[in-house]
């Protein structure tokens, strides 16, 4: 699994849509503080370039595991709960290195997996307002 989720993280940091495609199940849940939904990978890939944008115009420079707990669930399944270290780079100031986790439920395939249901543990936007790298909405 780290192999997969050290994959994930650079796919990630550079949009590579190719991967991502792989790594996702068509249809997946997501939760997160916001509530639960179903995703379709095609529409889910659609705004990945967005989001890029988003968290590239907010300093976010690299994500990088920090740390993986492996649960297997049954001979298809396994859960990955992920801890992040996410690294915001804003001038002038000292970069900031902040710690997001998700856990995630993954189908294995053969030699590979794909991601089923992903939980997210918080707001990543929030998270961004309270380091000061957005303004809180008034």
């Amino acid at each position: 699994m780290r192999d997969f989720f050290e994959a994930y993280a650079r796919a990630a940091d550079s949009v590579d849509l190719a991967f991502l495609e792989s790594a996702y199940a068509e249809t997946f849940m997501f939760a997160g503080p916001a509530g639960v939904q179903t995703v379709k990978r095609d529409e889910f890939l659609k705004i990945l370039p967005k989001r890029k944008a988003f968290f590239a115009a907010i300093g976010l420079t690299g994500t990088e595991v920090h740390g993986l707990e492996e649960t297997p669930l049954d001979e298809l399944h396994v859960m990955v709960r992920a801890r992040w270290a996410l690294r915001f780079e804003r001038a002038p100031g000292p970069p900031i290195v902040d710690h997001s986790a998700a856990t995630y439920i993954l189908r294995r395939y053969g030699g590979s997996a794909q991601i089923v249901f992903q939980i997210d543990h918080q707001d990543l936007v929030k998270r961004a307002q309270e380091l000061g790298l957005i303004a809180a909405p008034e």
